[in-house]
């Protein structure tokens, strides 16, 4: 049955040129959401950096990062609801597992892998999120990947290896705690859980709702963290660096949770609901790409050739599993 436009009442179907007008809408805008979610995502680095060189503790930024986007995003989130708690009633569970797995589970449990293994080596596996969320279609929903979309993901994985610097043969690049792998992929579970929420359309939850009720669950879990010593907050207010200049050290601290945070989350889940999991999560492979750029910018770190190559061979994933995307949904 075709779609009835609004100004003719002729069905959409019958009109040429107009069939694909708004699924191609859908996911230029859904690409852009995708866009900002994964360059706000990428920043944290840069700006955390800095931080990190004045004494500040990695739970202590996270702590402080997603608080502040609660503040931000919980008023938002509220007036979405227009007065109507029953989406936050009925999803109580759901919320509850956003914040806990997907944000503070996910960013605890990454910056615990790295404290035994190598920043590459954690990310490589942090980010194989996206095949996750592809099996877990397959194994749950019965939605087997088409060529395409496994074609795309070898793709992705190798382009995610070169942007990472892991065949480069530097220094410890190739070290795998086991403790270290272990923490890397339940990060990954959590980057996974992540997705999957995201793309969630039936729980009647608005976006603004969702993140400000995951982010105000991930402070408290962080919060808890913090108060029995299982995660050490110590922070510093010496001025960070940045590209040769001091900065305010409550500059970068914002920038974290209103960026970072606030930002990303809201952007990433409004991608998730029009781009579905799979193709977001591949999508959010440029969050790599992008640190990259910004820690070349805003640090003076100069990417290597073979970095380059990688985020173009990322790019042609995302086409990729982008076509596999639409057989799906054609089929």
């Amino acid at each position: 049955m075709g779609i009835v436009t609004p100004d003719t009442g002729t069905p959409e179907a019958s009109r040429p040129g107009v069939v694909r007008a708004r699924p191609t809408r859908r996911l230029t805008t859904g690409l852009v959401f995708a866009g900002v979610s994964a360059a706000a995502f990428s920043l944290s680095g840069v700006f955390a950096s800095g931080l990190l060189d004045t004494g500040w503790s990695p739970g202590a930024m996270v702590l402080v990062r997603v608080a502040i986007a609660a503040l931000v995003v919980l008023p938002l989130g509220i007036l979405s609801l227009r007065g109507d708690w029953r989406p936050v009633r009925r999803n109580l569970g759901l919320i509850a597992v956003y914040g806990a797995v997907s944000v503070a589970g996910c960013q605890f449990a990454y910056f615990s892998a790295v404290q035994y293994m190598p920043v590459g080596p954690a990310l490589l596996i942090e980010y194989t999120a996206p095949a996750a969320v592809v099996l877990w279609f397959w194994v749950r929903h019965g939605q087997r990947p088409t060529l395409a979309t496994i074609a795309g993901t070898l793709l992705a994985a190798v382009g995610l290896v070169l942007v990472l610097d892991l065949v480069s043969g530097a220094p410890g690049a190739t070290a795998m705690n086991p403790v270290g792998v272990a923490w890397a992929l339940v990060a990954m579970l959590g980057v996974s859980t992540y997705f999957v929420i995201n793309a969630n359309v039936d729980t009647g939850l608005p976006p603004l709702a969702l993140a400000a009720g995951g982010l105000t669950t991930a402070s408290l879990a962080l919060g808890l963290l913090g108060a029995t010593g299982i995660m050490p907050l110590t922070y510093s207010t010496a001025s960070p660096v940045y590209a040769g200049t001091e900065v305010p050290w409550w500059l970068p601290v914002i920038g974290l949770g209103i960026v970072t945070a606030a930002l990303a989350y809201v952007a990433g889940i409004a991608a998730g609901r029009l781009l579905g999991p799979r193709l977001s999560s591949f999508v959010g492979l440029f969050e790599v790409v992008s640190a990259i750029a910004f820690a070349w910018l805003l640090l003076g770190e100069l990417p290597r050739t073979i970095q380059l190559v990688g985020g173009v061979l990322i790019l042609a994933g995302v086409v990729a599993v982008q076509a596999g995307e639409k057989r799906v949904g054609n089929g």
